[in-house]
C-alpha cells in the first residue's frame, strides 16, 4: 500500500466516524518555543492547554513534522530521519480510553478490501502504563487481545506530559511483530527492533506539577475534561504494509535514493559509507522540499539555518559520492513527484521551490570554495602551534560568515586530523540565539510573563477589534500591567500595558506596524499608546505611559487612534499588495512574499528571487502600480472559508497560519490576498508609489523599499530640484544630462591619468640622485632620505624599489625613504638579496623606524611599510635605521 493511500484511508476512516478532518498545519510552528512542528499534536496544543476553546469535539489530521536533534545520526542508522508524517485522532472531552482503543484496533485490523490496513491481529502487541488497570482491561476484555500480548511498562515509555505543568496521562502503544528474523521473541519490553511501535494512544486524564525529567513530577489530580491524543507514524506503517526492512526502502524515500544512485553511479547496498551518504541525501532533500514548500528560506538563523544545514549536508554527501556538477534540480523534482499526490501544493509551487533550492546549492558551492580556504588556513595555524583542536570561534566564523554547518566543519577538520571545540562553538551560537530571542521576546511581551495575559484572556475573553470600521470608541479596561507585573491600578508616569474589552488599535501583525494614539478614562486619566502587540492569541496589549491621573482595572474609557498615521499605514499596506501582484505578473509565481513591513508613508517588501531584478523590470513594475492607482479601483474585504478563498485564487503568505475562516482583501480585478490588515477604500487614495530600489537580504530573497503618497511626492520633488541644479551646471536639458555628465566624467578620468603619469615620472626622476647619495656602511649601500610631502604610499613604494634596482654589482643595499601625508609620517624600506643574506630584513628595519615615529608597521623581508604620528621625528627615524644597519651588518 502506497503512502498516499495510507494517508487517504486514515482521514477517510475518522471522517466517517464523526471527526473533523484538519489539514496539516505549516511546518513553521505557530509557537514561540518551537522553530518547526515536531509532533502531530502541536497544532492542537492551545486546545489541550485550555488557551483556546476547540471548535470541534473530535478531529483527525496527518501532520507534517520535522525533528532535527539527532541530525548527525541520520543515515548512520535506518531509524533516524528528519521529516515524517504523524497521523493523529483527537478527542476533546468526547470519547476516552475505550473509544480510542476500539477505533485504533478497528482501523488496523479491518481487511484492506473493507477500508482498513489489514494487519494480522495476532502480530499486534500492546503496552500499557504499569498502573493503568483500566486500559489493560479494555484491551483484554473488550477488544480481545490475549493477556500474554499485553505488557505493562513504567513512566519512561508509557506516560506522557509536555515537560511542563499541565495535562498528562498514561499511554498505550500498539506494536507490530516483524518476525524472528528481527531478533528474539518476548514482546516490545524485550526487543523494540522486532516489535516496532506503530501507534501511541495518550490518555490525558491528569494534571501534573513542577518537576524535572520524564518521571520526577507530582500528579496534582484529575483534569476536568479528559482528552485523547494519538499518533501513528505513517512511515513506520508504510514499512510494514510495503514489506520492506526500514523506512528508507519505503516508496517516498527509495525513489530519491534511486535518483541519487543514477546521478552518482554508486549502487545502494554496495558499502556502508556510501549507503550512509545516500540515506542522508534522500532524507535531507525530502525535508528541504517540504520546508521550502511551507515558506522557509535558507539563512543563518532559526529555521532558515535548519534548512541551510540539511541542504548543505545533502549536497556535500552527493559530492562525497562522486557528483561533480549541480544535482539539486533532479533531486527536488523527484521529491515533488513522489510527495505531490499527498501535498498538491508542492506541484503548484514547483517553480518557487526549485528557485530557492537551486540558489542555495549555487551559494553553497561558492561558499565551499571560499570557506575551504579559511578552514585550511585555520588548520595550518592550529598545527603550526602544536594544537590538535580547531577553536570554537573559527568554527563559528565558518558558520556565521560562510554558512558551514558545524557537522561539515567537523568532517573536514577530521580529514585533516583535527577535532573541533564544539562546546566553544555551541556557546557562541547560544549567545547569538539568546540575543535574538531576548530582542524578539522584549518586542512581543515587554518581558512580562505570558501567563498574566492568559489569565486576562480566561477572565475577560478575547479583545474585540473594531478598527476596520472605527478609529475611536467606548471601551473598558479589563487588564493592567505596570512594569510587566499585573496591578489593579497605575498612576502618572507609570509604564503600563493595558488590555481593553474592545479596541480600534491595530496590533502589530501581518507586516503592519501597530497603531498609536490615546486612551482617555472617564475619570480624566490619559494614557499615551505607542505600541500594541498580541503576546497570546486574541489579546491586544496596549503599551504606553500614564500622562495624567490614575488608571484602574474596570474603568470605562474612550480609545482613539492617530487617524493621520493610520491612513498613511493603510496606504502603505495597500501599496504592498499592489507591488506583490505586479511583481508576480512580471517575474512569475516564484516572486512569492517572504515578509513585509508597512509604516506611515513607506513600506518594504521581501520576495523570492534567485537574482537581482533588472532596473527595466523594476521600472515596469512601478509604472503598472501607478496605472492601477489611476484606475480608481475599489478595495474591499470579506471573511470567507479558506477553501473558498483558495478557489477564488487569493494569495496566501508562506509560513502564515490561517484558520477555517479568513479575511480576503480584494483590489478591483487586480489583486486578491488573505490579509488581516487595514487598507484604503480606493486605489486613488494612494496618490503615488515610488520604488526606491531592490537589494539582496539573503539567499534567494530580495527586498524592495518604496514610498507612498506625500512621502513619494516629496522624494520626487527633491530629485527634481537636484536635476534642475545639474541642468544649470552643465547647461543642458534633462534628457541630455546622462550624456553630458558621462562625457565630463570621462574627461576627468583622462585628466587624472595624465596627472598620475606626470607625478610618477617626477618621483622616479629623483631615483638617480638618490642612488648617487648612497653611503657605504660596512659594505652595505644605504640610501635614506625624505621625499616631498604628499607623495602617496604607492608612489613612495615605486621609488624605493626603483632605487634598490639601480644599485648594481651584487652589492648589499638598503633603501629607506620617508614622506609626510596629511600630517602623518610614512616610510617604505626595501632590501636586496645580498643585504638579506647579511641579516638585514625590511620588516625589522620598518618596525624600528615606525617605533621612533610613534606608530607601527611591518611587511616581508624584502619590502615593508610603516607609519606614525610624529612627523618631526623623521630625522631620528633615519638615524635609528642607520644604527640598526651598523649593528647588523
Amino acid at each position: 500500500m502506497e503512502s498516499a493511500e495510507i494517508r487517504r484511508r486514515w482521514l477517510s476512516f475518522f471522517e466517517e466516524r464523526g471527526h473533523t478532518v484538519v489539514p496539516s498545519a505549516s511546518l513553521i510552528a505557530d509557537d514561540p518555543t518551537l522553530l518547526l512542528v515536531p509532533a502531530g499534536m502541536v497544532p492542537f496544543k492551545p486546545y489541550f492547554l485550555g488557551e483556546v476553546k476547540p471548535p470541534f469535539s473530535r478531529a483527525s489530521s496527518v501532520q507534517k513534522c520535522v525533528r532535527t536533534p539527532d541530525i548527525e545520526e541520520v543515515g548512520k542508522t535506518t531509524r533516524h530521519g528528519t521529516f515524517f508524517q504523524m497521523c493523529g485522532n483527537f478527542s476533546f472531552g468526547d470519547y476516552f480510553k475505550e473509544g480510542a482503543i476500539k477505533l485504533a484496533w478497528e482501523l488496523l485490523t479491518t481487511p484492506v478490501e473493507h477500508g482498513g490496513y489489514g494487519l494480522e491481529p495476532e502480530k499486534l502487541w500492546i503496552t500499557v502504563y504499569e498502573q493503568d488497570d483500566e486500559a489493560e482491561r479494555i484491551w483484554r476484555d473488550v477488544v480481545g487481545v490475549p493477556a500474554e500480548r499485553i505488557q505493562r511498562l513504567g513512566m519512561g515509555p508509557n506516560f506522557w506530559s509536555m515537560g511542563v505543568p499541565g495535562p498528562c496521562g498514561p499511554c498505550s502503544e500498539i506494536n507490530y511483530d516483524r518476525g524472528p528474523e528481527f531478533g528474539v521473541e518476548g514482546g516490545p519490553a524485550v526487543n523494540d527492533e522486532r516489535y516496532v511501535e506503530i501507534w501511541n494512544l495518550v490518555f490525558m486524564q491528569y494534571e501534573r506539577g513542577e518537576g524535572s525529567g520524564k518521571e520526577d513530577f507530582p500528579i496534582l489530580g484529575d483534569l476536568p475534561a479528559k482528552n485523547i491524543d494519538t499518533g501513528l507514524g505513517l512511515e513506520r506503517l508504510a514499512m510494514i504494509l510495503q514489506g520492506v526492512q526500514n523506512m528508507y526502502e519505503t516508496d517516498t524515500l527509495k525513489v530519491v535514493i534511486d535518483k541519487a544512485t543514477e546521478l552518482t553511479g554508486v549502487r545502494y547496498g554496495a558499502n556502508h559509507e556510501s549507503d550512509v551518504s545516500l540515506r542522508v541525501v534522500a532524507d535531507h532533500m525530502r525535508t528541504s522540499v517540504m520546508l521550502i514548500g511551507d515558506g522557509v528560506t535558507p539563512g543563518n538563523e532559526g529555521r532558515g539555518y535548519v534548512l541551510r544545514r540539511i541542504m548543505r549536508r545533502a549536497v556535500r554527501n552527493m559530492r562525497l559520492l562522486g557528483a561533480t556538477g549541480p544535482v539539486v534540480q533532479d533531486l527536488v523534482d523527484t521529491v515533488i513527484e513522489t510527495m505531490g499526490e499527498q501535498y498538491p501544493e508542492l506541484v503548484t509551487d514547483r517553480k518557487r521551490i526549485e528557485t530557492v533550492a537551486l540558489a542555495e546549492e549555487a551559494a553553497f558551492l561558492k561558499a565551499l570554495r571560499g570557506g575551504t580556504n579559511i578552514l585550511d588556513t585555520a588548520v595550518t595555524e592550529t598545527k603550526a602551534s602544536g594544537g590538535t583542536i580547531l577553536s570554537g570561534d573559527k568554527a563559528f566564523l565558518l558558520h556565521d560568515t560562510w554558512g558551514f554547518p558545524i557537522d561539515l566543519t567537523l568532517e573536514m577538520a577530521a580529514e585533516q586530523g583535527l577535532s573541533v571545540d564544539e562546546d566553544g562553538f555551541r556557546r557562541l551560537m547560544k549567545e547569538q540565539r539568546d540575543r535574538a530571542k531576548a530582542d524578539a521576546k522584549a518586542k512581543k511581551t515587554g518581558h512580562a510573563d505570558v501567563t498574566a495575559y492568559r489569565e486576562i484572556a480566561d477572565t475577560s475573553g478575547a479583545t474585540q477589534f473594531t478598527g476596520y470600521t472605527n478609529t475611536e470608541g467606548e471601551t473598558t479596561v479589563v487588564g493592567l500591567l505596570v512594569n510587566g507585573v499585573p496591578s489593579p491600578a497605575a498612576t502618572e508616569g507609570d509604564e503600563v500595558e493595558v488590555v481593553l474589552d474592545r479596541t480600534p488599535f491595530y496590533a502589530e501583525g501581518g507586516g503592519q506596524i501597530a497603531d498609536q494614539g490615546r486612551i482617555k478614562l472617564h475619570s480624566g486619566a490619559v494614557i499615551d499608546i505607542r505600541d500594541v502587540q498580541q503576546p497570546v492569541p486574541g489579546v491586544s496589549v496596549h503599551k504606553g505611559s500614564v500622562q495624567v491621573g490614575e488608571v484602574t482595572v474596570g474603568a470605562t474609557a474612550y480609545a482613539a487612534i492617530d487617524v493621520r498615521r493610520r491612513r498613511a499605514i493603510a496606504r502603505a499596506h495597500s501599496a504592498t499588495h499592489l507591488t506583490h501582484q505586479a511583481l508576480r505578473d512580471a517575474l512569475g509565481p516564484t516572486a512569492a512574499q517572504a515578509g513585509s513591513e508597512n509604516q506611515p508613508g513607506r513600506f518594504r517588501f521581501d520576495f523570492g528571487s534567485p537574482n537581482a531584478v533588472p532596473g527595466a523590470v523594476l521600472t515596469d513594475v512601478e509604472q503598472k502600480i501607478n496605472e492601477v492607482l489611476s484606475r480608481e479601483l475599489e478595495v474591499h474585504a470579506e471573511v470567507m472559508p479558506i477553501d473558498e478563498a483558495k478557489r477564488q485564487g487569493a494569495i496566501a503568505e508562506f509560513g502564515e497560519k490561517y484558520g477555517e475562516q479568513v479575511r480576503v482583501v480584494t483590489i478591483g480585478d487586480f489583486s486578491k490576498e488573505l490579509c488581516g490588515g487595514t487598507h484604503v477604500h480606493n486605489t486613488a487614495q494612494l496618490g503615488l508609489v515610488k520604488l526606491l530600489g531592490e537589494s539582496s537580504i539573503g539567499s534567494g530573497v530580495r527586498r524592495i523599499e518604496a514610498l507612498v503618497g506625500v512621502d513619494a511626492y516629496n522624494f520626487l520633488a527633491k530629485e527634481h530640484t537636484v536635476v534642475a541644479q545639474l541642468q544649470e551646471l552643465v547647461k543642458g536639458r534633462p534628457e541630455e544630462l546622462p550624456e553630458k555628465i558621462s562625457s565630463m566624467l570621462g574627461k576627468l578620468k583622462d585628466a587624472e591619468k595624465e596627472i598620475e603619469k606626470f607625478r610618477a615620472e617626477k618621483v622616479l626622476q629623483a631615483a638617480a640622485g638618490l642612488v648617487d647619495s648612497a653611503r657605504d656602511i660596512r659594505g652595505v649601500a644605504l640610501v635614506t632620505g625624505q621625499v616631498p610631502d604628499g607623495t602617496t604610499a604607492d608612489d613612495l613604494r615605486k621609488l624605493v624599489l626603483d632605487v634598490r634596482g639601480r644599485i648594481s654589482g651584487g652589492r648589499p643595499a638598503v633603501v629607506a625613504l620617508f614622506t609626510t601625508v596629511n600630517g602623518k609620517p610614512l616610510t617604505v624600506i626595501a632590501t636586496n638579496e645580498a643585504a638579506r643574506e647579511r641579516g638585514l630584513k625590511a620588516g625589522e628595519l620598518v618596525r624600528t623606524a615606525a617605533k621612533t615615529l610613534g606608530g607601527g608597521g611591518g611587511g616581508k623581508p624584502d619590502v615593508a611599510q610603516g607609519g606614525g604620528q610624529n612627523p618631526e621625528a623623521v630625522g631620528e627615524a633615519i638615524a635609528a635605521v642607520e644604527r640598526l644597519v651598523v649593528e647588523t651588518a
